[in-house]
């Protein structure tokens, strides 16, 4: 019969395991690995190891973080949400659309919301600010 982890039927972790899972945390090494795999297949690049280093090479050196959406990206999306080519989106839609993106700490109440009238730069300016802190950049 195969032994099973204990952790895997309800019991505790290990002091070591809680140390290991916490210093993770405190250095968010998930959330770069998630980053960076995220860059990894996004991009597809030739040389899969070089290009890692040369991420982590830029995050040393700028003390940033992988982020896939760039300026004309939130430009698209922002543009299919305003269909009429208002020029705004609705609070809704700014929060769906956040959402979608994965961010998560965001102004609920942005400029514009008291009109449901959301404009491009407060929506560029809340995912930016949201993408750049999930995941969290870390210290490299």
């Amino acid at each position: 019969m195969a032994t099973r982890d204990p952790r895997a039927l309800g019991g505790m972790a290990t002091p070591r395991e809680q140390h290991a899972a916490r210093y993770l945390r405190e250095h968010r090494i998930p959330a770069l690995l998630h980053a960076l795999t995220g860059e990894l297949l996004f991009h597809r690049p030739e040389r899969p190891r070089e290009f890692l280093v040369s991420k982590l090479e830029m995050l040393k050196s700028t003390h940033t973080h992988p982020c896939l959406f760039s300026d004309s990206n939130l430009d698209a999306v922002f543009g299919i949400l305003d269909t009429t080519k208002q020029g705004y989106i609705s609070l809704a839609q700014y929060k769906e659309a956040l959402n979608t993106l994965g961010v998560k700490d965001f102004d609920e109440s942005p400029e514009g919301a008291e009109f449901n009238k959301i404009s491009l730069d407060t929506f560029k300016k809340e995912a930016k600010s949201g993408l750049l802190s999930f995941p969290a950049a870390p210290k490299v």
